[in-house]
């Protein structure tokens, strides 16, 4: 359960600026997906006591994102003046909101079977995982550039740099989506080895990993939307 204590400082943290709960909330998910890099490398070591205990650590943290994301949208229902229109903002939340729900699902699956496959998957598991972190932790970068745009009232440098890092986020989750497609074919190559349940589980993987970094990419175009049409 989150404490009271937690709700309030959030809301302590929306009154002095309508931002800062947004980039708490993409730190929470960047969080999951640092957690989630630390599973997958335990899962593929064969530690699955790790695994699980992680599992648990994502579960919490994806719960205090949702605490985040409940309380920016009942703050949105209030009176408070935004310098952004709201439904942008709202749009722009549910794709980042999702990153925190993705890592718990993957981190879950993680848990269901050991994980036995030649050691080319799990380099292909590792380069994915890898990639999708660098995206995710680039969109936190982009997302902590929204309270500079307030501060200095989305000065036209400062919207051009944000839609800088807006298509390094796409072109990083395109490398990613190069990866994963490249890993689900090496693993149906390899059926005959992992069985007809181990290539489910695997490409079900791949695909929660990758939907992850691409989460990453749709929130960051929701932002773009959001800064050019305030």
């Amino acid at each position: 359960m989150i404490k009271k204590e937690y709700i309030r400082s959030v809301l302590n943290v929306f009154a002095s600026s309508p931002f800062k709960p947004l980039v708490i909330h993409a730190n929470k998910g960047g969080d999951c997906v640092r957690k989630l890099n630390e599973s997958l490398q335990a899962y593929c070591n064969g530690d699955m006591e790790k695994v699980e205990a992680l599992n648990k650590e994502i579960d919490v943290i994806e719960h205090e994102a949702d605490v985040i994301k409940q309380t920016i949208r009942s703050e949105l229902s209030s009176s408070i003046m935004l310098p952004v229109h709201a439904n942008d903002l709202l749009n722009f939340l549910k794709p980042q909101d999702s990153i925190s729900d993705d890592s718990q699902e993957v981190a879950f699956w993680l848990t269901v079977r050991k994980f036995e496959a030649p050691d080319e998957i799990s380099e292909g598991f590792c380069e994915l995982m890898k990639k999708t972190l660098e995206t995710v932790e680039l969109y936190e970068d982009l997302v902590s550039t929204l309270s500079e745009l307030l501060e200095t009232s989305f000065s036209k440098r400062d919207v051009e740099d944000t839609l800088v890092l807006v298509t390094r986020v796409e072109e990083m989750e395109h490398q990613v989506d190069i990866i994963e497609k490249n890993l689900v074919k090496l693993i149906f190559q390899n059926e005959g080895v992992i069985g007809a349940p181990g290539v489910y589980h695997l490409s079900r993987l791949v695909r929660g990993i990758g939907d992850i970094a691409d989460k990453a990419e749709h929130a960051a175009d929701r932002l773009r939307t959001m800064v050019l049409r305030r």
